[in-house]
């Protein structure tokens, strides 16, 4: 009911975080009213499509303008700005599991941090999100602004986790049905798939490698202490990603060129068969077209013998040839 009730507004969820990993849903109303401890902060999560998300955005936040163009901008990548007082956006992204959407169609999540509040928005739902919030019902989940970053981004990348794994998983199983039968052709429309779902992934997880590796080493002062290394291993977890994406774009090129060279190959065998048989049958069928010419003074033509003695020249010429060409080792 409370849900359906701030959904009106445009606001997804609304949570005061206690400082000891639960959290309070609160209503649109009661944010107005709303005065927080020293221990609570303030997590807010907006629909960035509803309009009224629009104007409390620019009304009510508290945010400049600046702070309000880039929020609600159509296009964005993964990036980080510091903005004074100690506050920072934050862009974000995470793999696509809405029904009927591409994976690699990744769903763009914007944040605002501050020491004791954080707003963010989003376009489409988002399953990290979900996951943070089932961790805070359970008592389990983030106790400041610091850390509600921390999880926010770890949920991220384990989705990315699971659809990495995928697509490997995808190539491997045409790279041993090509091992285990030579004659098998691999499926070229997945192959390419996958190759464009893999550049599709590296576009964001690059710079969102990048964003984790700076927050590692620029610590502001309200981050918790020890969150640097954590910030490090999701860089170090990203990077591994991208490292077996791009295992993942050559091993398909191999796939790819293995099978483009078996296609030569036997084209190869083709073409010079037909060429064997050419050069065969070409003395055969010159010999067999002069004497077949309508004129007078063909050789045999009275003889009875005429067509026994062409048919020995003939596969003499064949038996010369094939003589011929094993001595050259053509067969």
């Amino acid at each position: 009911m409370l849900e359906e009730d701030n959904s009106q507004w445009g606001l997804v969820h609304a949570f005061v975080l206690d400082g000891k990993g639960g959290a309070k849903p609160i209503s649109r109303q009661q944010l107005d009213e709303l005065q927080l401890t020293e221990e609570q902060s303030l997590w807010l999560h907006w629909d960035r499509g509803h309009p009224q998300t629009h104007a409390w955005l620019r009304s009510a936040s508290g945010l400049n303008e600046f702070s309000c163009d880039l929020l609600l901008e159509e296009n964005t990548r993964p990036r980080l700005l510091p903005l004074p007082n100690n506050e920072l956006l934050l862009f974000l992204r995470g793999v696509n599991l809405n029904p009927g959407a591409e994976p690699e169609d990744m769903v763009s999540v914007r944040i605002f941090a501050a020491p004791q509040r954080i707003i963010s928005l989003r376009l489409r739902p988002l399953r990290a999100t979900d996951q943070l919030i089932d961790e805070l019902e359970r008592g389990e989940g983030p106790k400041n602004p610091s850390e509600l970053l921390l999880y926010l981004a770890h949920h991220l990348s384990d989705k990315v986790d699971d659809l990495v794994a995928g697509l490997a998983e995808q190539v491997d199983g045409e790279e041993e049905k090509i091992d285990a039968d030579e004659r098998y052709a691999p499926d070229h429309s997945l192959m390419l798939h996958i190759r464009r779902r893999a550049a599709s992934l590296r576009r964001f997880l690059a710079p969102q490698r990048d964003i984790y590796a700076q927050l590692s080493r620029n610590r502001l002062p309200w981050f918790v202490d020890g969150n640097a290394d954590y910030w490090n291993e999701l860089n170090n977890h990203l990077t591994r990603n991208l490292e077996e994406l791009e295992l993942i774009r050559e091993r398909i090129g191999l796939v790819l060129e293995s099978e483009h060279r078996r296609m030569s190959e036997r084209m190869s065998r083709t073409m010079y068969r037909f060429g064997i048989i050419t050069g065969v049958f070409l003395p055969m069928s010159f010999l067999t077209g002069l004497l077949g010419i309508n004129v007078g003074g063909i050789p045999g033509a009275e003889s009875p013998y005429g067509f026994l003695i062409a048919c020995l020249l003939i596969a003499g010429v064949a038996l010369g040839q094939w003589w011929l060409f094993r001595r050259l080792r053509w067969v």
